[in-house]
This record gives C-alpha cells, sequence and structure tokens, in this order.
C-alpha cells in the first residue's frame, strides 16, 4: 500500500507542469565610449556664388585657425576670390582662393601645423593651407572636394612629406564649393603647376565673418 502512494505520488510529480523561470536579462552591451569634441569656431563666406560655412579647428589646429582668424577679424579676405580650380576626377579636386601673395593683405607666414600632429585630414569638405615649403603658408588656402590622402603627411615618405596643413571643414555649402570648382579655366593662364587650373572668372568671395 505505502509502495502504491509512493508510485502514484511520484507519478502526479511526473505529470505536473514545469514551474516557468523568469528570463535572465541579458548582459548589456559595453558602451562604446562617446566621441571626443573638439572646440570650433564658425566663419561664413558669402561667395558671389553662395555662402560657405567652415567649422574650423582651433582646439587641433591652434596655430593654423588663428592665423585664418586674423585674415577674416582684420577683413583681410573681403573682396579676395577663389581663382582656382584643380580636378583629378571629374568629382575630385579642389578650389583655392585667397590673398595671392597681396602685400596690402598678406600676413606673415606661420609654423607648419601636419595632420600627424593634429589629427586633422585632408578629407572631402576639408580646408587647408596652400603652400610652397613647409612654413611658407600666409593667406591662401584650398577647400577639398573628395578625399585627398596624399595631402596628408606621411613621415615614412622621402623629402617634402609633411604634407598640407589642414584646419576645418565645410559645414554648409558643398554644394557652392562643387560650383566653383567647375568653373570654367584658362588654358594658358598661370605658370608651373598652376597653369591651365586658374579659373577664367574669378569667384569673388565679398565677406568673411565669423557666426556667433
Amino acid at each position: 500500500m505505502i509502495a502504491r502512494l509512493t508510485a502514484t505520488a511520484l507519478l502526479c510529480l511526473a505529470a505536473a507542469p514545469a514551474v516557468a523561470q523568469p528570463p535572465i536579462p541579458p548582459a548589456a552591451a559595453p558602451t562604446a565610449p562617446a566621441a571626443p569634441q573638439f572646440a570650433l569656431v564658425k566663419v561664413r563666406l558669402q561667395t558671389s556664388e553662395g555662402p560657405i560655412v567652415l567649422a574650423l579647428e582651433k582646439q587641433r589646429a591652434p596655430i593654423t585657425t588663428a592665423n585664418f582668424l586674423r585674415y577674416v577679424d582684420q577683413k583681410k579676405l573681403d573682396g579676395v576670390s577663389f581663382y582656382r580650380s584643380v580636378k583629378v576626377t571629374p568629382t575630385i579636386g579642389f578650389i583655392q582662393g585667397g590673398t595671392r601673395n597681396d602685400p596690402k593683405r598678406t600676413l606673415p607666414p606661420i609654423k607648419h601645423e601636419p595632420s600627424s600632429t593634429t589629427g586633422v585630414h585632408n578629407v572631402d569638405g576639408t580646408i587647408a593651407m596652400a603652400r610652397n615649403a613647409p612654413g611658407t603658408a600666409s593667406g591662401d588656402f584650398f577647400i577639398l572636394v573628395g578625399d585627398e590622402p596624399t595631402m596628408d603627411a606621411d613621415l615614412k615618405a622621402p623629402g617634402d612629406n609633411q604634407g598640407f596643413a589642414a584646419f576645418g571643414h565645410v559645414v554648409e555649402g558643398m554644394d557652392v564649393v562643387r560650383h566653383i570648382m567647375d568653373a570654367a579655366t584658362s588654358a594658358t593662364a598661370g605658370a608651373g603647376v598652376m597653369k591651365g587650373s586658374m579659373i577664367a572668372d574669378p569667384i569673388r568671395i565679398i565677406a568673411a565673418k565669423r557666426v556667433e
């Protein structure tokens, strides 16, 4: 009798529904560290073809940014032009503008800030300084259309491997930049590497101002 009761009890236990266990919550995915935020200052270039707004890297490229802001604050860019357009491919190239060594507008050259130091690279929409040898940049600059990694510093390369000092990027007006790059160029104007890339009817920079 006792054996029969024990067997019945075991059968009842076996027939009882399993008790649901509360689900174990999945482990939380590790939170990626937030990308560092660097201090920027905005400048608007009002051109005859429309506005271009730049965000300049005053924290990462302080020397180059301070130099450009001196030109802006002293109104030395008001009335200059984008005078050069270079197309590497139909959709990659750059436009160049600035004081063109006008002694009334051009300030002393500045120390070169390579991308290997600043971490600011020559990619689509970047503004960088035009130069000859490192340390000769003053009042001329260019804006890239498309990525140009060969313009970054490459310290393993022979010769002048310092690249061009990138110091900001376009935040509004890339359509204007591309429109300027499409401007007609003269086949005969300019000398050396400049020949064939000078804009036939330069695009005027009416005013350059900080954006508050």
